[in-house]
């Protein structure tokens, strides 16, 4: 090996043991690695940089845009509610969720189902008090599981049938690899369910969102013919609120206190909650509740381009001693109380009604910029947004679903590549008003971006340096003659740069290796084929495996040590399950079996 390839091997052992002895954000990790190979010429520009034009890495990117027109009109809302549900245990979650996905992704590819989900599966983790790195990784392996199942599962299975044509060998059939991906994905679901509870980490934020002294009052409408009218207080998903509780109903005059889960909403309920500000921003995302005070229908902005700010009442304001009707909050601020937190008390009062004190803190909804005019005003203490909390676009939700599902069937059907279907669904959230364009530039994880760039880089590293062809070969020779021997031998060897370059890189260094072996030992390449593609597939030991592997790293809060624990079993039975099958479905002496 050349000097470029021994700086390749140093580099990615300390990438490897800073992850994973440091708290050092992986991306800047990874960058410094592909830094160091870039000025020592291991790389060249191009090379170092071919990662950011790489196809799925856009994807990813133009993802995060349909997510957020998902999101703002209250799509992910739907899907959680109606697809996932509401799970009583981690088990249950994982239940809920791990099979539909594997279906999923045995048709569509793996990234742009994961990054749909990712935001629902927060939100749904937080709602139910679920630890989110309980689920995190499980989305990413059941993506990953689901892709083993067909051909179009994953681009890994296409690339490897695409080389096996082009060398005048039977490709396979849609569902041929099946034999293989179901039972390794049946396996995997499994392992899961049962030894997740202690392999996977738990999580959990530093301070809960129970614990934010700021405690609101706020009142909300239930909207005629909504979706929430006639539903119970438990099916409309009200009782599981994070950090808020349902205090009381006012309906037609009367007081209803100490309400039961099983009470059914009707159209005009006002309906009172009391909590923390993260759990308005959620109740506001409801369909079919509005806020009960009607100044928020005067503003002239649309709702869709307010948010929400919080801001903390000065002793010398204008209002002070004044109601908010008398004082005219809405006209002199262009802005409206949407709840008041006082020192964690309860203000019995109707929002209007409530008289202001210095030390108030007020919830508003209006326009971002209230932020800079209001910061150095007399009249507040502290104004700050909250984040994420434009009021959702309940009218846009169904045209958002509409331009998934179409991106879904077009890419499904394979009238169109993923990248250009979700280009155009990703330009059309936006013209239809599904998210903002800010919103859309906001959206993008540019850490989870440049990691999957740089990990593109220095997978290049392992193969332009010959690295990956001097490991390879030396291990394939010590398998001999025996070819389950070698079977065993070359779905290893393709797991193991699987997880260290990339799926199909990998897949197209070990595919002339194994070709050449089995012509040696003249048998069937099928069974050799099939291995590559369940190896170069099946990646569940580090993050930079996998592209799914990587999203999932910063949502769910992980370490790199957690890949090990939870990946490694799992890559040994996917290895010891697909050389047991393989060969027995596709025999090694039929040399021309499909």
């Amino acid at each position: 090996m050349g000097w470029d390839a021994w700086l390749t091997v140093a580099t990615i052992g300390v990438v490897l043991g800073t992850l994973i002895l440091t708290r050092i954000p992986p991306d800047v990790v990874f960058m410094g690695g592909l830094t160091v190979l870039l000025a020592a010429g291991a790389l060249s520009p191009s090379e170092a940089l071919a990662g950011l034009s790489n196809e799925g890495m856009v994807t990813v990117g133009v993802m995060y845009v349909i997510v957020t027109g998902l999101k703002h009109t209250g799509g992910i809302a739907w899907i959680v509610s109606s697809v996932l549900g509401r799970p009583k245990s981690v088990i249950d979650a994982q239940r809920r969720l791990l099979p539909p996905v594997v279906a999923m992704s045995a048709f569509l590819n793996n990234t742009p189902v994961v990054a749909m989900l990712i935001p629902a599966v927060t939100d749904w983790a937080k709602k139910y008090h679920l630890s989110v790195s309980k689920l995190m990784i499980p989305l990413s392996y059941a993506a990953i599981f689901g892709g083993t199942c067909t051909l179009i599962g994953t681009s890994t299975n296409l690339v490897v049938n695409g080389l096996m044509k082009g060398h005048a060998l039977p490709g396979l059939a849609m569902f041929d690899i099946a034999w293989v991906g179901f039972p390794c994905a049946l396996a995997g679901l499994t392992y899961l369910m049962i030894f997740g509870r202690w392999l996977l980490p738990e999580r959990l934020p530093a301070m809960s969102r129970l614990q934010d002294p700021r405690e609101y009052t706020v009142e909300m409408i239930v909207e005629p013919n909504s979706p929430v009218d006639g539903r119970t207080i438990e099916q409309a998903g009200l009782r599981h609120l994070t950090g808020m509780y349902l205090a009381e109903i006012e309906r037609d005059g009367n007081l209803l206190v100490a309400v039961s889960p099983q009470e059914r909403l009707r159209g005009g309920d006002r309906l009172v909650f009391v909590g923390v500000v993260s759990s308005v921003v959620e109740l506001q995302r409801i369909r079919g509740l509005q806020p009960a005070t009607n100044q928020v229908f005067k503003l002239d902005t649309p709702r869709d381009k307010r948010c929400l700010i919080e801001a903390v009442v000065s002793n010398s304001c204008r209002l002070v001693g004044q109601t908010i009707r008398d004082g005219q909050f809405r006209k002199v601020y262009n802005a409206v109380v949407i709840a008041v937190a006082r020192n964690g008390e309860r203000i019995r009062k109707k929002v209007g009604d409530i008289i202001l004190r210095p030390g108030d803190t007020l919830l508003l909804e209006t326009l971002p910029s209230f932020t800079e005019q209001q910061r150095d005003s007399r009249d507040f203490y502290l104004v700050s947004r909250v984040e994420d909390s434009n009021p959702p676009r309940h009218d846009r939700m169904f045209v958002a679903l509409g331009i998934l599902s179409v991106m879904v069937t077009a890419v499904a059907l394979q009238w169109i590549n993923i990248l250009p279907a979700a280009m155009l669904a990703a330009g059309l959230m936006i013209i239809t008003r599904c998210c903002t364009a800010s919103a859309a530039r906001a959206s993008v994880d540019w850490q989870v971006l440049l990691v999957i760039a740089a990990a593109f880089g220095m997978g290049r590293a392992i193969e332009t340096s010959g690295l990956a062809g001097v490991v390879a070969t030396e291990l394939a020779s010590v398998a001999g003659d025996n070819p389950w021997l070698t079977l065993a031998v070359i779905y290893g060897v393709t797991m193991l740069f699987t997880e260290l370059i990339t799926n199909n890189g990998a897949a197209v260094l070990i595919f002339p290796i194994a070709l050449a072996t089995s012509e040696r030992l003249g048998v069937s390449f099928t069974p050799f084929a099939i291995s590559i593609m369940m190896a170069a597939s099946a990646s569940f030991s580090t993050p930079i495996g996998y592209q799914t592997n990587l999203m999932v790293y910063g949502p769910g809060g992980y370490r790199f040590g957690d890949y090990f624990r939870v990946g490694i079993p799992l890559n040994l039975l996917m290895w010891a399950i697909t050389v047991l099958i393989a060969p027995l479905i596709w025999p090694f002496r039929l040399a021309a079996s499909v």
